[in-house]
């Protein structure tokens, strides 16, 4: 039997794929390395356990589904039902027996991923909208997920780490940051940021106010609350 593929013949999301696929296979590996008893410790975040990680991870694919369901049919389908939903349902999850937890993540990626192969190509650009009310086309869907598996992964917090994660996923993270930062600094009185990568030929910003250096991996932690650098302030919060 011949293995279908993605119907978009477009470089651009099937690169995009294929970093958001890499990323679900890193975030599995991660998964299960642990033992089901290490699932109840302490992640990286605070006041979650892995448990909350991994109900995170899971629950982000079935919502991203909606979207992806939705660019396909034209029927709207939120993220969520309703306000509050994600967080009952994360609480929830994390209770899980530890197999129902692992097959919650494993399934409900895969079902994404079905999703996305089976998309039409006109519905890429499908406007849906997001769980904090953004209007994006259906190809958000994709970074959006990618940002989800590469990062919570780290949140795991038994061995993954930013410096594993390919460059074009480190460089797009680094700009959606700072970005992020932009649109919110004068109405929330951000500070100033140059972020320089010492491994890269680009700088974000315009040389003003802090400038912080390092390995784009080690610019990436820091920015998205990951790590600390010497001399340099928590990053603002990003999302």
């Amino acid at each position: 039997m011949v293995a279908r593929s993605d119907k978009t013949s477009d470089e651009s999301i099937r690169g995009d794929l294929l970093v958001a696929r890499r990323g679900q296979a890193y975030f599995s590996r991660k998964l299960n390395e642990l033992s089901d008893d290490e699932l109840a410790l302490p992640s990286c975040l605070p006041g979650w356990t892995r448990r909350h990680v991994i109900a995170h991870v899971g629950l982000n694919a079935r919502a991203l589904t909606h979207l992806t369901e939705w660019a396909a049919s034209g029927i709207e389908t939120p993220m969520y039902g309703h306000p509050g939903e994600r967080e009952a349902d994360i609480e929830l999850a994390s209770t899980l027996p530890a197999q129902a937890l692992r097959n919650l993540s494993d399934h409900a990626a895969i079902h994404l991923n079905v999703e996305w192969r089976d998309l039409e190509p006109e519905s890429w650009n499908s406007l849906v909208r997001t769980g904090q009310g953004r209007v994006v086309p259906a190809s958000e869907t994709v970074w959006m997920r990618t940002r989800e598996v590469w990062i919570h992964s780290v949140d795991l917090g038994n061995g993954a780490s930013f410096s594993d994660f390919p460059d074009e996923m480190l460089d797009r993270l680094l700009l959606d940051v700072f970005a992020a930062w932009e649109r919110r600094r004068a109405n929330e009185g951000l500070g100033v940021f140059t972020l320089a990568p010492t491994d890269r030929d680009y700088r974000l910003g315009d040389g003003s106010g802090t400038a912080v250096t390092g390995t784009a991996a080690q610019l990436a932690a820091w920015a998205t609350g990951r790590g600390v650098l010497i001399d340099v302030p928590d990053a603002p919060r990003w999302l």
